[in-house]
């Protein structure tokens, strides 16, 4: 058990953090989003149908979500806004933050930023993204289109695939 454990750790990790980062934008937030699903995966009767990419990234969703809802967020929002100053972020961070892509991107709303995340990035079908969103097809549709708009101007030309959308 504990050698299929730190396959799957070593297998997804990068790919939850960079979810989990996606909607917090705190990497410490995310590490601990990740470990929190992993240990949710430990615990749980999970049976493998082939899907445990799409269960885990949706374990990930979910607690994020539940992060930007919580107080402790709020909070850290709050003083963040009125006393601290960003003078170190780490490597990783920076980094981010420098992909143009991922600053755009990280700049939508959240209604926006899922379904991009999740049809660029997860690859997810607009049917799944609908399933996981809790949307209609029609809706998410209507967001990567807005998206999308957001997007072409401050991307100009850097990222083909909405030349082609």
């Amino acid at each position: 058990m504990n050698e299929q454990l730190e396959h799957i750790v070593d297998e997804y990790s990068t790919h939850l953090l960079r979810i989990a980062y996606f909607y917090t934008k705190n990497r410490h937030a995310a590490e601990d989003i990740v470990q929190d699903v992993f240990i949710k995966y430990m615990q749980s009767n999970y049976e493998e149908r082939g899907q445990l990419k799409s269960y885990l990234s949706m374990l990930t969703i979910n607690k994020s979500k539940d992060y930007l809802k919580s107080w402790a967020y709020k909070k850290l929002k709050f003083e963040s806004k009125w006393w601290m100053k960003t003078t170190d972020k780490d490597h990783l961070i920076q980094q981010e933050e420098r992909s143009k892509i991922g600053a755009a991107i990280l700049t939508l709303p959240l209604k926006y930023r899922e379904p991009i995340i999740l049809y660029y990035f997860e690859e997810m079908p607009i049917t799944k993204i609908a399933d996981v969103l809790g949307t209609n097809e029609n809706t998410v549709k209507t967001r990567l289109r807005r998206a999308r708009e957001q997007l072409r101007p401050v991307l100009e030309g850097d990222w083909e695939v909405l030349n082609h959308e």
